[in-house]
């Protein structure tokens, strides 16, 4: 006897696999007004001075003894292309001269920008114009996180490990959507395990509801079929 899916199960399978991307849409295509996102962006600095997107989180980032490491908050259209860098060089003599190296320990210039007040939440300001720069002396171990916490504290994580607030600043908020022109925007990288953010809500609804309504249309298609191949097996 020949073995295989019946047309039954074959129908259910091809329904099945249509409804999945589903879910997906809905989170990813949310509504398209968002000209970027406000966040913590993180940084590595270079050997000229510059700086260099991350590519992991700061959690998960070790950083050798004399490197730079840098934070911005920003919002920014696109987390790899255009997100707002540092606004000083990635000097590490500038920031560790006064801290002298120390046997078992490690020295990492932080650099912390806290942005400037077009980009801060509302009620909230900058709690400096200027970047703040400190040489964290840490184990040889330590990641990029726990250097920042040495000179930065307090820090405020989300559920998923991703960095919300320096120094207390911003009080609330983490890698919100803000909307400002149309176009979508690409969610934050670079932070803690690389979190991406929440999506915004929908504020007429109008973007849900046509989602929605796709995902009807492709249940009913798929109800349909299943009740199509039901009938020519009797």
């Amino acid at each position: 006897m020949r073995r295989g899916l019946t047309p039954l199960r074959r129908t259910a399978a091809a329904a099945a696999a249509a409804l999945m991307p589903v879910p997906a849409l809905l989170l990813a295509a949310a509504p398209a007004h968002a000209a970027g996102y406000r966040y913590w962006s993180y940084w590595e600095g270079t050997a000229s001075g510059g700086w260099t997107y991350a590519q992991v989180g700061p959690s998960m980032a070790r950083p050798a003894d004399g490197s730079v490491q840098g934070f911005r908050f920003a919002v920014s259209a696109d987390a790899a292309a255009k997100a707002a860098q540092p606004r000083t060089p990635a000097d590490f003599a500038a920031v560790c001269a006064a801290t002298p190296a120390a046997e078992g320990r490690k020295r990492i210039a932080v650099v912390v920008d806290f942005g400037v007040p077009a980009d801060a939440p509302a009620g909230e300001a900058p709690p400096q114009d200027a970047p703040r720069t400190a040489c964290a002396q840490v184990a040889p171990d330590a990641g990029a996180a726990e250097a920042l916490a040495a000179v930065a504290k307090p820090l405020r994580y989300n559920g998923s490990a991703m960095l919300c607030g320096i120094s207390g600043y911003p009080r609330q908020g983490c890698g919100e959507q803000v909307a400002e022109e149309p176009g979508p925007a690409a969610a934050p990288t670079g932070t803690p395990d690389t979190a991406a953010a929440e999506p915004a809500s929908d504020s007429d609804g109008s973007g849900w509801a046509g989602l929605l309504a796709g995902a009807a249309a492709l249940a009913a298609v798929a109800g349909a079929a299943l009740w199509q191949s039901r009938r020519r097996s009797r």
